[in-house]
């Protein structure tokens, strides 16, 4: 079974992160932070990796340390339990539509880190959430789980709907990405012969 569980404990946070790249989605996220966790849930019943993370942090400050702890602790444990990442598809991309808004999201599992980050959010707030903590959440995950990342808002008003339709966008191209190929299942996707 290819999972991993990380901990991750600073001045600032204490993060704990469980997960299952062949499991079917099921989620247990509790951050301390609502809408962080409504996301997280997404990601994890989007890309059918199961999930537990249990997250503790200074929020008395604000929210960044957690979300971007949170982030570094999922990318790590996504790169533990991909191992030598023998037999993956690598790649994945996938547009999601969510009322007013339309995210796409494509990526490459080469374990070369970086994002393109075209997403701007109309408000600078979900709720109590600041709206940038979507993007350093996942320069986060990109930068600890090696992903190329690109995320682009093609359309959209609702910084809400947005949001979501990101996560979502990226939890189903990281389904297709870790997904193995049944006709390499022995082999590294690349032609250098390690990722």
């Amino acid at each position: 079974m290819r999972s991993a569980t990380v901990t991750r404990k600073t001045n600032e946070t204490e993060i704990s992160v469980e997960i299952n790249l062949d499991g079917s989605g099921i989620y247990d996220n509790q951050t301390g932070i609502g809408f962080f966790d409504h996301m997280l849930d997404q990601l994890s019943r989007h890309a059918l990796i199961d999930m537990n993370v249990r997250a503790t942090g200074d929020l008395h400050i604000d929210d960044h340390h957690t979300v971007e702890d949170t982030g570094i602790a999922l990318g790590q444990a996504l790169t533990q339990a991909l191992g030598d990442k023998k037999g993956i598809d690598r790649y994945g991309e996938c547009h999601v539509p969510m009322d007013d808004a339309q995210v796409r999201a494509a990526l490459d599992l080469s374990g070369r880190p970086f994002l393109v980050w075209n997403v701007d959010m109309p408000t600078t707030k979900i709720g109590a959430f600041d709206a940038e903590l979507v993007r350093e959440f996942f320069q986060a995950f990109a930068t600890h789980g090696a992903i190329t990342l690109h995320v682009d808002r093609l359309h959209g008003f609702n910084s809400h709907h947005i949001a979501e339709a990101a996560f979502k966008a990226v939890a189903r191209a990281l389904r297709g990405a870790v997904e193995t190929d049944p006709r390499k299942a022995d082999a590294i996707p690349s032609t250098k012969g390690a990722l």
